[in-house]
This record gives C-alpha cells, sequence and structure tokens, in this order.
C-alpha cells in the first residue's frame, strides 16, 4: 500500500467510519425489505424475521428451527439443509469476523444510540470490575446453549425426557429484545405483548418483555450491556479464529498505559493485559478498533486483512485526533 495512503488511513478515524456504516447497515436490515433488498437468511448479525420490512435474516432463527428435527434425520437431505445453512453463516462471518457486532448489528447501534443520548444528559456509566466482567461473560455461552438444546429436545427424547411442546421451537427468539423493539422501526407494535394462548408461551413473552426492559435500563447504565450476553456472540467467538479480518497485537510495544481497556465500549481487561497473544480478538470484542484509535505505541495495535495492515496505531494518528477532539 502506497506510503501515503497508509499514514492517510493511520491518521483517520475509524470511528467515524463506523457511525457512517452503522447508519447504512440499520436502514438495510431494519427497512431494506421495502426496496425489495434481502442480503440473505443466515447473517451473522441481528435482523429479525418479526420485522417485516428487514432486509435479511438473523441465522440464529432459522439455527433453532433447524436443531428442531430429529437425529436421524441430520444424515438424511434434512441433514444438509443444516450444513448448508452453517456453511453460508460461516463463510459471512470469516470474511470480517466480529466486525458485523461493531459495524452492522442493529442492536448494537441502538446500544450505542442509547449511550450518546446518555452522555448528552450527562448521566455516568459504570464499569465491570474484573471478577463480575469474567462472571457475566458465561452468560451468552449458556444461552447459546439452550438455544441448541431446547429445540432439540422437541424432535428427540433426550436422556429418555418427553418431548418438550412446539412452544420452544424458537425460544431465543422469544426473549430477544430484537423482536420486540425492530418491528417497532416500522410502526409494529404486535410484538410489545404477553401471549397467553399457552403457558410455556406466556412465560416466554412475558421474559422477553422483561429483558426489552432491562436492555433499555442496561444501556443507558453500561456501554454494549446486552452484547455481554448474546449468544450470537459466543457463536461468533468459535469461529474468530480462522477469519479473514483479524486485530493484532504486538506485545512487546505495549505500556500497558490503558487507553485501549478505557475506550473499549464492554471493558475489555485483556486487551490491556495480554502481551503473549497476537491475536487479540477475544469473545466480548466487536473489532470496533476504539483501542488502535486510542494507542499510542506506534505498530502495538493493527486491523489486519488476510495479513496485510489495514489500520494501525500511530503515534501520530493518535495526537492528531486528540487534537481533534479537542477542537470539537
Amino acid at each position: 500500500m502506497n506510503g501515503n495512503l497508509r499514514q492517510w488511513l493511520n491518521n483517520g478515524s475509524v470511528s467515524r467510519l463506523r457511525r457512517w456504516l452503522q447508519g447504512l447497515f440499520f436502514l438495510l436490515l431494519v427497512y431494506g425489505g421495502q426496496l425489495a433488498l434481502n442480503l440473505g437468511d443466515q447473517l451473522p448479525t441481528f435482523a429479525c424475521v418479526f420485522n417485516r420490512a428487514r432486509g435479511g435474516s438473523c441465522y440464529l432463527m432459522g439455527f433453532q428451527h433447524q436443531m428442531s428435527i430429529p437425529v436421524a434425520q441430520l444424515f438424511s437431505g434434512r441433514g444438509i439443509g443444516v450444513l448448508v445453512g452453517l456453511a453460508t453463516f460461516v463463510g459471512c462471518f470469516l470474511l470480517v469476523n466480529k466486525a458485523w457486532c461493531g459495524f452492522a448489528c442493529p442492536l448494537g447501534s441502538l446500544q450505542d444510540w442509547i449511550t450518546i443520548f446518555r452522555q448528552k444528559m450527562g448521566v455516568h456509566y459504570g464499569s465491570y470490575g474484573l471478577a463480575t466482567f469474567a462472571r457475566l461473560s458465561k452468560i451468552k455461552y449458556l444461552l447459546l446453549a439452550l438455544l441448541i438444546m431446547l429445540p432439540m429436545a422437541m424432535g428427540n427424547a433426550i436422556a429418555g425426557l418427553p418431548r418438550l411442546s412446539h412452544d420452544f421451537e424458537v425460544p431465543f427468539c422469544m426473549i430477544c429484545p430484537g423482536r420486540t423493539l425492530l418491528p417497532l422501526f416500522s410502526g409494529d407494535l404486535s410484538q410489545l405483548v404477553v401471549d397467553f394462548s399457552s403457558q410455556t408461551k406466556l412465560v416466554l413473552s412475558a421474559l422477553g418483555m422483561m429483558v426489552t426492559g432491562l436492555f433499555l435500563i442496561g444501556s443507558l447504565v453500561k456501554r454494549r450491556f446486552f452484547c455481554l450476553f448474546c449468544p450470537m456472540s459466543a457463536l461468533h467467538y468459535i469461529f474468530s479464529k480462522l477469519a479473514l479480518l483479524r486485530l493484532v497485537k504486538a506485545g512487546g510495544k505495549c505500556t500497558r498505559c490503558g487507553n485501549c481497556y478505557r475506550a473499549c465500549d464492554v471493558g475489555i481487561h485483556a486487551i490491556a493485559d495480554d502481551v503473549e497473544s497476537p491475536n487479540i480478538v477475544k469473545d466480548d470484542c466487536m473489532l470496533c478498533c476504539k483501542c488502535v484509535e486510542v494507542c499510542p505505541e506506534d505498530g502495538c495495535l493493527e486491523l489486519r486483512f488476510l495479513g496485510l495492515p489495514l489500520y494501525t496505531a500511530t503515534a501520530g494518528g493518535f495526537f492528531r485526533r486528540q487534537e481533534e477532539a479537542g477542537r470539537d
């Protein structure tokens, strides 16, 4: 890459680009259907099927449906459909890694906009202690396990137990804040209800309303609050080490100033503390690159695609962005 172009990129603000892309993806994923746009049905980000105006569909919905088939059918033609869906999801994900979370996810963008509102109101946010952070980060793996096991228990008698009713077909969707919030942007209030048609639906839909309230309140108190519990993020991390886009750290250049940790929206301590791992994408990372922006050490943090540098921490870029922030 040309030296002048590299310098221009490294001196620039990826956060400014990210804000524009978040707005674009929000329009595509929430309203794209009104323009007959469909980005696919196995997207590695939230695009809720309960929103009729959507421009694509979240993979988790179809994944839960597929998990409800009998295990024996996984070795039939239906099993091929499961593999094709998973391969499509993984292929889309591997292209840009967890940047799906930082740049494309409508629920992530909503949380960032709530944070901007909170800042303008002068409300201070809280931070996580290391032990609390570690405990909270495990919840998304529990939710991922449940969204697989509950649908499986519909089509299979697990451990000799009776099969679950079809009300458990998409358990995570029933409690996901995307189901209740994203349709609102199309004027659809139909998901803001508690379903009394069965006891299971009553419990799940009531939990969904509670989770929506926690999403809104938590986002006012913590940056990217819901992302710590997101099973999509857990599914991402399983494949993240194979992705083409990576965040790389040269630990020998790190002075542990803590700028990266303080800038991190989800409070990842390891981004500052880990000086051993070259691939620094952790399970809660969303590849927003704020850490690269605030790093003052030349070449300490770098975003790479197929091993080629795209955005590198430099002292010059750091001080230039600080000057621009001061003028703003």
